[in-house]
């Protein structure tokens, strides 16, 4: 599927004539099952129908990881350096790229549309961006306290509302154990000593507001928008936390008219910026996100900007939400609380279920696992959001594992399903959204998941993780998936039958 680009910044290589969203993510998920699965990647390169096809190959990059944690390693690696080698930057560079998108680095040639890679660009020199920053007179949180159906959870509430989602299959063990330590030690949630760097600061679901709330330090970066920055701003006036925003023209009182950097025409500038802040423990989190390729190009800038600091300040963290909406292997314990969900559905729904498998050819309320699985696959790609925003997310995620594979602390932890502004807006989702608690999920306000998000973040950063022997287990922990995993049936074959049930709530 071809995506209008802009003639400069971050951008798709050229092939048969365009810029083709479909080329580059059949290429780079080509590249990435090559260490593991080369029929498949042939399979992949091959595909004619990308933006129907992707789900069957974006499955395949799980599934064939599990029980070769070194192959599954060398799988994300390859698809980092895939993105890495084919993105480009568009207006000025050193080196020519040829078609393939590779570089052409024969003497004697001018550079091909001025483009460069990422990494290329990102070694100019730029110009370091003013700061605006703002010093919050609020006074920091001295609990933990969830929004949740109207009420402020704290205390004994909080943690029996942790009993429930955990024995509702709502969240995993382990991420209820870890929103208890956070929940015990609140002298945790300011981050002291640390500065956020928060990429998409005025995400509707990023931890921005709420660390701010704790009185952590966040540097924000996001659209050069004065409604956006006149929001964010004002939380931070009233907050007890710090902000630091990059201005994205010189000179003249700072304020928010002229705050803000576009990643995908100011990358090089964001790098500068963030490269002059101070300190040696920096978060760089990633709550990104724009509709179609331009979510893809993000996550590709922002991976860039990743690799450019981690080498240049090795302390650095690295945080990310992982969607629900994708391809997960779960361990055993939730099969077996799926399992028992499919063998315990009461007698009114086994008859039309039946009826509904048999007329659809078992596409419909098929069960999510068989019984024993280890661990299980749990599909929940959502085919309406396309593969351009499942492989902007599996980069999320192949990052957070080449960077645990490499002994480095990670931050990376599945957010539940959540109604969203870009979730609602899609009458389809929002429908499905709406029905989906007929199916045993449960799906989220805004106000909710930002903070268990942000309670997550703050206990990665300040405890140990325990060891995975293989890289799923990293991904499965602490998992706020709002039931997906533990439901009694295969999330796609329940998607439909959830929008129609969901559109009379909807009207």
């Amino acid at each position: 599927m071809a995506e209008e680009t802009q003639s400069t910044g971050v951008d798709f290589p050229e092939a048969d004539g365009g810029r083709s969203t479909s080329a580059f993510g059949r290429a780079v998920v080509g590249d990435a099952l090559d260490p593991l699965d080369p029929v498949g990647a042939r399979s992949a390169r091959g595909e004619t129908s990308w933006r129907s096809g992707y789900l069957l190959h974006f499955r395949r990059l799980v599934e064939a990881g599990i029980g070769r944690p070194e192959g599954a390693v060398a799988s994300v690696r390859a698809g980092l350096d895939s993105v890495a080698g084919r993105m480009v930057w568009r207006g000025g560079g050193l080196d020519r790229l040829d078609r393939r998108g590779g570089l052409d680095r024969r003497q004697g040639r001018e550079p091909h549309g001025g483009e460069t890679t990422l990494a290329a660009a990102l070694d100019q020199p730029a110009e370091t961006p003013d700061t605006l920053t703002v010093e919050g007179s609020g006074e920091p949180a001295r609990e933990l306290a969830i929004p949740y159906r109207g009420r402020l959870l704290a205390g004994s509430d909080l943690a029996a509302q942790l009993d429930r989602w955990e024995e509702d299959g709502v969240l995993e063990p382990s991420a209820a154990a870890a929103v208890r330590d956070v929940a015990v030690n609140p002298d945790w949630l300011s981050l002291r000593g640390r500065t956020v760097v928060a990429l998409g600061a005025g995400s509707e679901i990023g931890p921005t507001p709420v660390l701010l709330d704790w009185g952590a330090t966040v540097a924000g970066v996001d659209l050069p928008r004065e409604q956006l920055w006149s929001r964010v701003v004002a939380q931070a006036a009233a907050s007890a936390g710090r902000l630091l925003v990059p201005l994205h023209t010189p000179g003249g009182a700072p304020d928010t008219g002229r705050a803000g950097l576009d990643l995908l025409t100011d990358l090089p500038r964001v790098a500068a910026w963030v490269d002059a802040l101070d300190g040696d423990d920096l978060v760089l989190g990633n709550y990104v996100y724009a509709d179609g390729g331009t979510n893809l190009r993000l996550s590709a800038a922002s991976d860039a900007l990743a690799t450019r600091l981690t080498a240049r300040r090795p302390d650095t963290v690295l945080a990310f939400m992982a969607t629900p909406t994708d391809v997960f292997a779960v361990p055993p314990e939730a099969v077996a609380q799926s399992v028992r969900n499919y063998e315990t559905r009461g007698r009114v729904a086994r008859g039309p279920g039946r009826m509904l498998r048999g007329m659809t050819g078992g596409r419909l309320l098929a069960r999510a696992y068989l019984p024993g699985a280890d661990p299980g696959i749990c599909d929940s790609l959502v085919p309406q959001q396309g593969p351009n925003y499942a492989l902007g997310k599996r980069i999320h995620r192949w990052r957070a594992t080449a960077e645990r594979a490499e002994g480095r602390r990670t931050s990376m932890n599945v957010a539940p399903p959540t109604r969203t502004r870009s979730v609602v807006k899609n009458k389809a989702l929002a429908a499905a959204y709406a029905g989906a608690h007929r199916f045993g999920v449960e799906v989220f306000e805004p106000d909710t998941t930002r903070v268990l998000m942000a309670a997550l973040l703050v206990h990665d950063l300040m405890t140990d993780p325990p060891r995975a022997d293989e890289p799923w287990q990293a991904e499965a922990r602490d998992a706020v998936h709002g039931g997906l995993w533990r439901a009694a049936f295969a999330p796609r074959s329940a998607l439909g039958l959830a929008a129609v049930l969901g559109y009379g709530g909807l009207r």
